[in-house]
């Protein structure tokens, strides 16, 4: 047997060609360790992973043969020496098998000797929590193990363990370092503004970045605080202003909220935008300046022109390149990489520490305010923790209420899987039973005779205990 290290190759290295679906298994949380942060393990050409406790954690790929293993190691006090392997199934799967652990396996909290595992399932091995994502959109250079504290550009925002979306992520690097004008689409929460910092901070322009809120001043003084004005321009104007714009000579003008924008107010920006020159309220000098627009909306802007609530013409102008940030709900692979990145700030120095409940807690939860939400989520439980470990009590109801966050008990498992069948039970363990039959034990396409999901027919073999091997020629 070969033992070699496995490869890593720069993760901000661009990425190109299509984007062909690829297995990959991510770490969302070590919970006795949370500044860990997360991690992605592509699953590409490995027939076997085992998972056990090691001094550090690490990726090692074993080479039997033909076959390709690929060995996990995690600190976590909580796991076995070797605690589970995840292996291929016949019919394209994956399953996850115990191997004598002393604290057990567990498939969205219930305890299992051994189970089929499918890309919705939280599964936890000690006390550190993985997700199995058998078809993932993966560019063609995408980097086999990628550790999150080792992004390239994380700290400015640039940071994901999702593959694709990563290719957009060094995208938008790249295009910070450029003079074109960037319009940030997401979610209120979703981070723009520090997207916007970053660029600022990537692309090297020697002034200063400035941030305006575009909703939050009143019409009637935009133009005033956005161009600048002369010492009794109007009432109130009781001494000469610089303005937004001219603020941000030779820096980043950063509009957030920019449809919130009056219209009236659209014109005089398209012309700065055109002719690189401003004039402030109360003169008719124009004075040059040198900018570059970072924009940002959770409105739809491209459709705002069409209303007749944004112009068109200032619409191209901001959007020389457009980025779609996704909400926390569509990227939950970081976010152990999110709360590591957050526990710097909210909690330097210390050893924070999680319950797995919680960590059960905080991945099934929906975050409708995105990472703003989990960042005031954090910033409360760590008060409320003081020295513990950080516990579904020191949470929010609605995140404590959010997904399995409990393991039920063996007996509880027990009595779910013995209570009696109601006849419409037993007439669909009969349709699963042909189903499987008929198709050799292959899941995926009983799951397609049926109309139904992998992970659907997986938990029906759960519920009336059906072995698809049984069913195998």
């Amino acid at each position: 047997m070969v033992v070699e290290q496995t490869m890593k190759r720069d993760p901000t290295a661009a990425a190109g060609g299509d984007e062909p679906a690829q297995p990959h298994l991510f770490v969302i949380l070590e919970c006795q360790r949370p500044r860990g942060g997360g991690a992605r393990y592509g699953l590409e050409g490995i027939a076997e992973v085992v998972v056990g406790r090691g001094a550090t954690r690490s990726a090692t790929r074993e080479k039997d043969g033909s076959r390709i293993r690929l060995v996990l190691r995690f600190p976590d006090p909580l796991m076995s020496s070797t605690h589970a392997k995840l292996t291929r199934t016949a019919d394209g799967g994956w399953e996850v098998t115990d191997l004598g652990s002393t604290n057990g396996t567990y498939v969205s909290g219930a305890k299992v000797p051994r189970s089929a595992i499918d890309q919705s399932e939280l599964f936890e091995l000690g006390s550190t929590l993985f997700v199995l994502r058998p078809e993932m959109p993966t560019p063609a250079d995408a980097t086999a193990v990628v550790e999150s504290h080792a992004l390239g550009g994380r700290m400015h925002g640039f940071g994901t363990l999702v593959p694709s979306y990563s290719r957009q992520m060094r995208a938008l690097l790249q295009m910070a370092t450029t003079e074109m004008p960037i319009l940030l689409l997401g979610e209120s929460g979703t981070g723009k503004e520090v997207l916007a910092t970053g660029i600022h901070a990537v692309s090297g322009r020697k002034g200063e970045l400035v941030a305006v809120n575009c909703g939050g001043i009143p019409e009637s003084l935009v133009e005033g605080q956005l161009f600048g004005h002369t010492k009794g321009a109007f009432s109130g104007a009781l001494r000469d202003e610089p303005g937004f714009v001219r603020a941000s000579d030779h820096g980043t003008l950063f509009l957030d909220e920019i449809g919130d924008l009056p219209r009236t107010s659209q014109a005089a920006l398209l012309r700065v935008l055109q002719e690189r020159e401003v004039t402030p309220v109360g003169t008719t000098r124009a004075t040059k300046v040198d900018l570059r627009v970072v924009s940002a909306t959770h409105r739809p802007v491209d459709t705002l022109g069409a209303e007749g609530g944004f112009r068109s013409d200032l619409y191209a102008r901001v959007a020389g390149y457009t980025h779609n940030l996704l909400p926390l709900r569509e990227r939950k692979e970081d976010l152990g990489m999110l709360i590591a990145d957050l526990l710097e700030h909210l909690a330097p120095g210390r050893d924070v520490r999680m319950t797995p409940a919680l960590g059960r807690a905080l991945y099934h939860h929906d975050w409708p305010l995105n990472v703003r939400e989990l960042m005031h989520c954090l910033k409360a439980a760590v008060v409320f923790a003081e020295e513990g470990a950080i516990d579904l009590k020191h949470v929010p109801e609605a995140i404590r209420s959010s997904g399995p966050a409990r393991r039920p008990g063996p007996a509880s498992i027990e009595m779910a899987a013995s209570r009696p069948l109601t006849p419409d039970e037993e007439q669909l363990k009969a349709r699963l039973v042909e189903a499987l039959s008929g198709a050799h034990g292959n899941v995926s396409e009983v799951a397609r005779s049926m109309g139904k999901t992998r992970m659907q027919i997986h938990r029906w073999m759960r519920r009336f205990r059906l072995d698809p091997e049984t069913h195998r020629e």
